[in-house]
């Protein structure tokens, strides 16, 4: 476990952060041991899902966010991708059904359009628009301009980074960060002064997160799986 210390230390984690992401992991190193007879490392997609099944609700989305962390530690790509899956799946359980409309700066034709075949929500944007195929399908049924469909989904996708919502996507996107996946190399001090910057050279109507709401969003997308397909 001392290179996995080691490693998420890298990455930026406190030292508390580090801890209990540890004994997360050491704690299904132990049940997959005594109940399953497999070690951490041997372990197979079957013996992940037991492992989650004996866990209470409210446990799922910090074990499997530890494990997750491990796996990628460990290259086992298919094992960190299902847990991230697992997370996900709980996460969206808990999510405010935020819906389209509230987005700031979208059109709201186009929103209605999406709404008369059930595209309300954002996890309905991105359960309809997970690839490029699946978006150009959207676009053809719904008279819903591509580019249009593309944004809703970006839009989607940014919502998965917490309480980044209405506005605060807009911001995001119209700031270039259209994705996730984008906020990953940011350092928190530089990302908060470049939308700062943003905000104030485009008139944005809009303020920029403090401190402590970027350096959130930024090890919420280090978290995420990626589900859309750009």
């Amino acid at each position: 476990m001392d290179r996995f210390k080691k490693y998420l230390k890298r990455t930026g984690k406190k030292e508390h952060v580090v801890e209990g992401l540890v004994n997360q992991v050491r704690a299904a190193e132990a049940y997959l041991k005594a109940e399953r007879q497999v070690e951490l490392d041997s372990a197979e997609e079957e013996d992940i899902r037991h492992f989650t099944q004996i866990l209470p609700t409210k446990e799922i989305k910090k074990r499997m966010r530890a494990l997750a962390l491990y796996f990628e530690f460990s290259r086992n790509a298919p094992l960190a991708s299902l847990a991230r899956a697992i997370r996900e799946k709980e996460v969206a359980k808990t999510r405010r059904r935020f819906k389209l409309r509230h987005f700031c700066g979208i059109n709201l034709e186009e929103v209605v359009r999406l709404e008369t075949i059930g595209i309300v929500t954002v996890d309905d944007m991105l359960a309809a628009g997970k690839t490029p195929l699946t978006r150009q399908q959207l676009a053809e049924k719904t008279n819903v301009p591509l580019e249009s469909i593309l944004e809703l989904v970006q839009l989607s996708d940014l919502s998965r980074l917490g309480a980044v919502k209405g506005v605060r996507a807009r911001l995001y996107f119209d700031a270039g960060l259209d994705k996730p996946s984008k906020f990953i190399d940011w350092e928190p001090e530089a990302l908060r002064q470049m939308l700062e910057h943003f905000v104030e050279s485009t008139g944005f109507d809009g303020i920029a997160p403090l401190p402590k709401e970027v350096r959130s969003t930024i090890a919420k997308a280090r978290d995420l799986s990626p589900i859309i397909e750009y």
